[in-house]
């Protein structure tokens, strides 16, 4: 028997017996990758001794000199690259009381704490390596006395091999995968490093940045999130499964409620994910004003299957004008009404099918026309419809519409005869100038048809002699009323005044 210095007293009094535990789990799973070996073997026998073992070259005495492994430092997919982890994990056991031993083809190893050579006051921990006991033996095996069944499955846990977490996708930076639990942990290269309370999946880093490096301790635990960051932006940016970009789309649904996973609070993210599902063309990215300001459109998406897909502004403004992987335009509320404008039908109503008293509001067409010079000669005819495409830039339906050939007027308007004149004459106003909405040409056109329509108003008017006396204006506001601005919700039947309205006695009718 010789003994081998291992030049070790008392270090690393924070690790546990699982810590140590993980170092020979490592060499193993590194062997077995380096070496094309079947899996490893981590078992208890009849005495309740703990027997880790691979398959590989076997350890010799080199192994125990204290520094980095080339072998390992070539090889990008492995667990170790300190070559330090095999002594701290000898050093642990022996503070703990676990005895250790090993054998390989190469030789049998037990441990214990002599003087150090030619300082007999130092003791420190020495390899006892003895001639093999079974030359053939295959690979190495590490047999630890006085260790715990929760020990082992503690220092199992810490890898990604027996975590039972699954990979959903594998990308050129690492893989993503499906968290086993409520917690996400972070690997690097199989081996844990870090927990996440508040991450959608948990992450195998495969491709070391230099910040993770250089944040990687010898205890391999506890790395910051600011190290590993980065490249789990590049492992999801990498990603084109649809399973990786719904989950992380689904997860946008929750935004509205602030309980977003961190991986969609990175805007990159989101929108990577978001150009990936957009392909299905099952879906609607809507940001919460829209869908206020839009129910309408939101209840067509959702009567044609759609998904609605709630994303905040920032994300929104990312996606605005882009395509998604296969070249499609990203399905937004402006794209969704675009088209549905483009499909849509008018329900046109016949004037037999209205109801006594939208009729006798249409038939005063002609009177209304009438106050104005009558009906362009564009006007092929003046159309009913239950339903409307929307405004120009809005996403309400409009009240009334020109199309170059009829005039088309949205049914409630026969509510009143005020309301169905409004809009009557606001479309000749169109038909005459050939102007859409807020141009100057259409403002010049309304002040026309304004002054027209006082005039015959006057016309008919009685003279101030003939007028019967009124009782005097009690706080009348000399502003206009905000009705006769913007478009209010009307009762689908008339209300009837005490007295003729303005259009009650323009057509001398109440």
């Amino acid at each position: 028997m010789k003994k081998f210095d291992l030049n070790i007293d008392r270090m690393l009094e924070n690790w546990d017996a699982f810590h140590a535990i993980r170092e020979i789990i490592a060499n193993a799973l590194d062997e077995q990758a380096l070496t094309g070996t079947p899996e490893i073997s981590i078992a208890r026998d009849g005495e309740g001794i703990w027997r880790i073992r691979d398959f590989g070259r076997g350890l010799r005495h080199e192994h125990f000199t204290m520094n980095e492994s080339q072998e390992k430092l070539d090889h990008p997919g492995l667990i170790g690259k300190f070559g330090v982890g095999l002594k701290d994990a000898l050093a642990t056991f022996d503070r703990l009381g676990i005895e250790t031993s090993i054998r390989s083809k190469f030789c049998d190893v037990a441990f214990d704490r002599s003087e150090k050579h030619d300082f007999s006051d130092v003791i420190t921990l020495h390899a006892c390596i003895s001639d093999p006991s079974d030359p053939a033996f295959v690979g190495t095996e590490f047999v630890l006395k006085g260790c715990s069944d929760e020990d082992i499955e503690k220092a199992k846990r810490l890898f990604l091999r027996f975590s039972g977490e699954e990979a959903l996708e594998r990308t050129p930076y690492g893989e993503v995968l499906q968290k086993a639990d409520s917690v996400a942990y972070i690997y690097i290269n199989g081996i844990r490093v870090a927990e996440e309370g508040n991450f959608l999946f948990s992450y195998n880093i495969t491709s070391l940045t230099a910040a993770i490096k250089k944040a990687l301790n010898r205890e391999r635990t506890n790395v910051g999130r600011t190290a590993y960051s980065d490249r789990v932006k590049s492992i999801l940016l990498t990603s084109s499964s649809e399973a990786v970009a719904k989950a992380l789309v689904d997860d946008l649904g929750h935004f509205g409620s602030g309980t977003l996973h961190d991986e969609m609070k990175w805007t990159d993210v989101s929108v990577h994910a978001s150009k990936i599902i957009n392909v299905s063309g099952n879906v609607l990215f809507l940001t919460d004003e829209e869908i206020m300001d839009a129910p309408r459109f939101v209840e067509e998406a959702r009567a044609s299957g759609r998904q609605i897909i709630t994303i905040p502004s920032t994300v929104k403004d990312k996606l605005s004008g882009q395509v998604d992987v296969g070249g499609n335009a990203i399905q937004d509320l402006g794209n969704f009404v675009s088209a549905w404008n483009n499909s849509f039908e008018f329900k046109f109503v016949s004037a037999d099918a209205l109801a006594p008293g939208e009729r006798s509001v249409f038939e005063m067409t002609g009177r209304i026309a009438g106050l104005v010079g009558g009906l362009p000669s564009s006007v092929r005819k003046v159309k009913i419809s239950e339903t409307m495409r929307p405004e120009t830039g809005s996403f309400s339906e409009a009240r009334g519409l020109w199309n170059g050939e009829d005039i088309i007027v949205k049914r409630s308007e026969l509510a009143s005869v005020e309301a169905y004149a409004a809009v009557l004459l606001h479309e000749i106003g169109h038909a005459r100038s050939g102007e859409t909405d807020v141009t100057i040409g259409f403002e010049q056109e309304l002040t026309d048809l304004l002054g027209k329509v006082a005039a015959e108003a006057l016309r008919k008017a009685p003279t101030p002699s003939q007028e019967r006396p009124r009782e005097p204006a009690k706080d009348r506001s000399p502003d206009l009323p905000a009705a006769w601005h913007q478009p209010q919700a009307v009762s689908r039947q008339p209300v009837p005044a005490k007295e003729p309205g303005f259009w009650g006695r323009l057509f001398g009718k109440d």
